[in-house]
């Protein structure tokens, strides 16, 4: 197995440094926009963020939650064993709101599929959009565009790209790694 490394540790922040201010100059003070992230790698994701844009900006209110799609998934009868939900936590209405959407990699866009019909029950967003660190563009099997990306990659299917966190890898790097 061949592994490489994307992003390192120092990119990796200034990327999450980049995304937020990127945020702020679109979204201006919070008021009507909302963070959600997409379980379980996108949790890890927005709660950088909405930390980071706390620490930038404090006087900011942010709205963050947390969204499971298991049961949202076109795949989840298709997996040979039971699947296990993860925690969905969003204590407000996204009714009228603008949402940005979290996750850590865009390939198919499925995942966001499911997110967006997992959403729906949360209340009618009035705009939704995607901020995901890493976009393997080239692998769609849905119409589906990220508005904020921190890297853009061209990748073969072969190919898997890992993200690790400090918080639960011990330090933040993004690998590209051919099985």
């Amino acid at each position: 197995m061949q592994k490489r490394v994307l992003i390192d540790s120092a990119q990796f922040l200034l990327i999450i440094d980049r995304l937020c201010h990127q945020l702020i100059e679109h979204h201006k003070n919070f008021e009507n926009s909302v963070i959600i992230g997409v379980q379980p790698r996108g949790i890890m994701l927005s709660n950088r963020i909405a930390e980071r844009l706390r620490e930038i900006a404090p006087k900011l209110n942010i709205l963050h939650g947390k969204l499971d799609i298991t049961f949202y998934r076109d795949d989840f009868r298709l997996k040979g064993k039971p699947m296990t939900a993860n925690e969905t936590d969003i204590p407000f209405s996204l009714d009228d709101k603008q949402v940005i959407l979290i996750d850590d990699v865009l390939y198919t866009g499925r995942t966001i599929r499911s997110a967006l019909d997992a959403m729906l029950d949360f209340g009618r967003p009035k705009d939704v959009e995607l901020l995901v660190l890493v976009d393997r563009r080239l692998h769609r099997h849905l119409p589906i565009e990220a508005n904020y990306v921190g890297k853009v990659i061209d990748s073969i299917t072969t190919e898997k790209v890992k993200v690790n966190w400090k918080e639960t890898d011990g330090k933040d790097k993004i690998w590209i790694v051919n099985e």
